[in-house]
């Protein structure tokens, strides 16, 4: 029978592979997070770049342990029962080694590629909960209003059966992450307090100490006398998080109504970046000395993150790992 249930690792660290990093880098880029000591690598799946399936194979292959996301899979792009063989083929080749993000996708480019349902959150709940099951070996589930895979059975199913997390935002998909997937994942920025009111979503279906959170966030580290330098290279990665599409994010966060106000008087999300008070962008990303990225990371952990991972932000992102390593807690 496939492993399943295991009580996901705590205090794991990891890293965004940019999804605009030259192609001749990804794997470079993935195999330095390995010797540097991350925990695990991400990679995107934005409309128009490039395929998270794709990607997380080869990123495996070049690799010997490190774990590696997908972030994420929108539910409408794939039937899910090919998705189920793909992910199953990853998982037995590569055991223990992989996470499965599922979320909806942006609405503007799931339209543009004629994929976006009527209902999208009853696609993600019957999407993840036929996903986990052909998964696991056992028959498609009856078929529902968009998902229609009844008494599929896939033959080849891994023994470690990876986790499937949903990147969603609103609190009644947060609230469906906890009664059909194993945890969430939280697009940058992921506040402390951000990922406290996500937990609280997740609701009491399940045993919430068997569930994975893992944030993303903009991160930018620099040498103890040069603080300064790695706030004003993170900014631009905080541009969009004045617009709407950000709101669950920050509302939350103490100061959400004087956010709201500085982005109100700023001309475009470039200025709103740039201008906005430097406490927030402590708040909004993790940068600065090390040793103030391993509090920003302390206090993810600390408000439930079982995964904190690290979007670099600078012209370049394979160089900027060997800074972000330094935000590493000492291994033992």
């Amino acid at each position: 029978m496939p492993e399943t249930d295991a009580t996901p690792a705590r205090g794991r660290v990891g890293v965004l592979l940019p999804r605009d990093l030259p192609v001749r880098d990804v794997l470079p880029y993935a195999r330095r997070a390995e010797e540097l000591g991350f925990d695990q690598v991400w990679v995107v799946e934005d409309l128009g770049w490039r395929g998270g399936l794709a990607q997380a194979g080869p990123v495996l292959a070049s690799t010997a342990s490190i774990t590696v996301g997908i972030g994420i899979m929108p539910a409408g792009a794939r039937n899910v029962c090919f998705a189920a063989m793909e992910l199953a083929t990853l998982a037995q080749l590569y055991p223990g080694r992989l996470i499965t993000g599922i979320g909806h996708g942006m609405p503007d480019w799931m339209r543009q590629a004629g994929a976006w349902p009527a209902s999208p959150l009853t696609l993600i709940k019957e999407y993840t909960t036929a996903l986990r099951l052909l998964m696991r070996g056992q028959p498609g589930p009856a078929d529902g209003r968009y998902v229609h895979c009844e008494g599929v059975l896939l033959t080849e199913t891994p023994d470690i059966v990876p986790p499937v997390i949903l990147g969603v935002r609103g609190p009644k998909s947060q609230a469906a992450a906890g009664e059909v997937a194993d945890g969430l994942l939280l697009a940058e920025p992921a506040a402390p307090a951000y990922i406290a009111a996500s937990r609280r979503h997740l609701g009491s279906a399940r045993d919430p100490s068997g569930l994975e959170v893992v944030t993303y966030d903009a991160a930018a580290v620099d040498d103890d006398d040069d603080a300064d330098a790695a706030l004003a290279r993170v900014r631009d990665g905080l541009a969009a998080v004045g617009e709407p599409d950000w709101a669950a994010h920050i509302d939350p966060l103490p100061f959400a109504a004087q956010l709201r106000e500085h982005r109100a008087a700023c001309a475009d999300p470039q200025q709103f970046a740039q201008t906005m008070p430097a406490a927030w962008v402590r708040q909004l990303s993790i940068a600065g000395t090390p040793s103030q990225a391993r509090e920003a990371i302390a206090a993810r952990h600390a408000a439930g993150a079982t995964s904190v991972v690290l979007a670099p932000t600078g012209p370049d992102a394979l160089t900027s790992l060997g800074s972000l390593a330094r935000a590493l807690a000492p291994r033992p």
